[in-house]
């Protein structure tokens, strides 16, 4: 059995976590676009709820999530990913496409940049 020293242990498990890191979340069909949103916001919403991934720059938004569909922090007591406990939690976030975030209305107000 070859050893592994701790080292290259840890860069391989933190390698592996950056791989796996992104966009876990998504749109839920609630959310909408608010009225007076640029054509540029419109399109990347659209985008999104289409299914297009996150890429590039992206914004932390918070409480635009279901229950248990966040990307992280959740608040207390919560690990992170899919940890809030309801709907448009405003703790939780989402990640979503860069200034798109506070043109998003859910149904209970819009989202946040902040937690």
């Amino acid at each position: 059995m070859k050893k592994v020293n701790l080292t290259t242990a840890l860069l391989i498990g933190a390698s592996v976590a950056v791989l796996s890191t992104g966009a876990v979340a998504g749109p839920n069909s609630q959310l909408k676009i608010a009225e007076g949103a640029s054509a540029k916001v419109q399109e990347q919403f659209e985008g999104w709820l289409a299914g297009d991934k996150v890429r590039g720059r992206k914004d932390k938004c918070y409480g635009i999530a279901l229950a248990g569909e966040n990307d992280c922090k959740a608040g207390a007591g919560t690990s992170c990913e899919g940890t809030s406990t309801s709907d448009f939690q405003a703790n939780a976030w989402t990640y979503a496409p860069k200034g798109v975030c506070e043109s998003i209305v859910t149904p209970s107000g819009t989202g946040s940049l902040e937690g």
